[in-house]
């Protein structure tokens, strides 16, 4: 959870008797409009308890790091090798990455995003920053194996099957040694990235990792900033990986660590920021509150940016649709999310899938809304 997320734990109303409400899709409760108190939407033990156990983790303000400038692999649509970023020299010395993180917890930073292009090849720094600040994760292509000293999350891109590997990324065989790397390894998440290009091959992935023992959430490809190669989505595509999302998340409950309403929120025509307002420095100018208050990106050389900071840097804010931009920007809008019962389940799932996704140790419980529902304000899914 994020730093500008406002609980609304003020609320002082005595909860009452649970009246389970209406679904969405219950034709005599489509033109009721009401005022939910907040008391009203916790009534329901079920909602309550998954709300006491997310909200452990407001205490969460991220920030993220560059690790190094270099990769071994070079993969078509990469956010890296655009912008500026990709042109910072690398600072080796541990001693100021020690330094850096102990100014980081000073300035009240508790989880750290240690990126870059492939922060695997500085094995020692993961090991400082570690150290210093133990909650955070690690984006890795998943071709060397991080030591598993070093306890962060670890998220391995995938961007489809062996074939597709290869073709996009320069990589033969690229699934099968990140399995090999991170079998069962409680650290690790596998993060499919859908393109337009490989929507239907998300299954047998999707099979190939559960058999494996490995975990599984999704991505939705973003294009960096003057891209229009055949990986940028179009709306028919963002349909599709909709429904195979859908039909991942029955056939491996338990593996797959989605929920319907990420589903929905990432595969909109408009992107996150028309959606919901993004809330990193990069869109948001306001320094007064939440990430653009705390918020930085810093590059390889230790220096950052506030005008390019954000999660994904240089990616285009409009067909921004990032899981970890949404991590960010849809955790931070409860308020929105309370206007009735069904949305706020679906939020309190989308916020539980983000921890176990994110925070080591986090287990994801069964999502309480199964029903894919629009972002308020949104129509784009009719209510069922």
């Amino acid at each position: 959870m994020r730093d500008d997320l406002n609980p609304a734990a003020s609320e002082k109303t005595a909860a009452e008797p649970f009246v389970a409400p209406a679904r969405h899709g219950d034709a005599e409760c489509e033109p009721v409009r009401r005022r939910w108190k907040f008391s009203e939407l916790l009534a329901d033990p079920e909602v309550r308890a998954r709300w006491e156990k997310v909200r452990k983790y407001f205490f969460l303000r991220e920030s993220t790091y560059d690790m190094s400038n270099r990769c071994n692999l070079r993969c078509d649509g990469c956010y890296y090798y655009e912008g500026e970023k990709q042109f910072a020299g690398e600072n080796g010395d541990p001693g100021a990455w020690r330094t850096l993180m102990r100014a980081e917890k000073a300035r009240g930073i508790t989880y750290v995003v240690l990126a870059g292009a492939e922060p695997s090849l500085v094995p020692e720094l993961l090991k400082v920053c570690f150290g210093e600040m133990p909650l955070g994760c690690i984006a890795t292509n998943g071709v060397r194996r991080i030591d598993p000293a070093v306890g962060y999350k670890i998220h391995i891109s995938v961007w489809g099957n062996d074939a597709t590997s290869l073709r996009v990324r320069q990589s033969p065989e690229l699934l099968s040694r990140q399995i090999e790397n991170y079998r069962g390894d409680p650290r690790a998440v596998f993060v499919y990235t859908f393109t337009r290009e490989n929507i239907d091959e998300a299954a047998g992935v999707a099979d190939t990792l559960a058999a494996a023992d490995c975990r599984i959430t999704f991505n939705v490809f973003s294009s960096p900033v003057g891209y229009s190669g055949p990986l940028r989505h179009d709306s028919g595509s963002l349909v599709r990986t909709r429904e195979m999302m859908g039909e991942m998340m029955a056939r491996h409950p338990g593996r797959v660590l989605f929920s319907p309403y990420g589903a929905v929120a990432h595969t909109q025509e408009r992107g996150l920021h028309d959606l919901y307002g993004c809330s990193y420095p990069r869109m948001n100018a306001s320094t007064e509150i939440g990430l653009g208050r705390s918020f930085r990106q810093f590059r390889a050389d230790l220096t950052w940016d506030r005008a390019a900071a954000c999660c994904v840097p240089d990616t285009d804010c409009g067909d921004c649709r990032h899981y970890a931009a949404g991590s960010a920007v849809v955790t931070a809008r409860l308020y929105r999310h309370g206007s009735d019962p069904w949305i706020f389940r679906s939020w309190l799932d989308y916020v539980d899938t983000y921890l176990a996704v994110w925070v080591t140790g986090y287990e994801k419980g069964e999502n309480l809304c199964a029903e894919m529902i629009s972002p308020p304000g949104c129509s784009e899914i009719r209510k069922r």
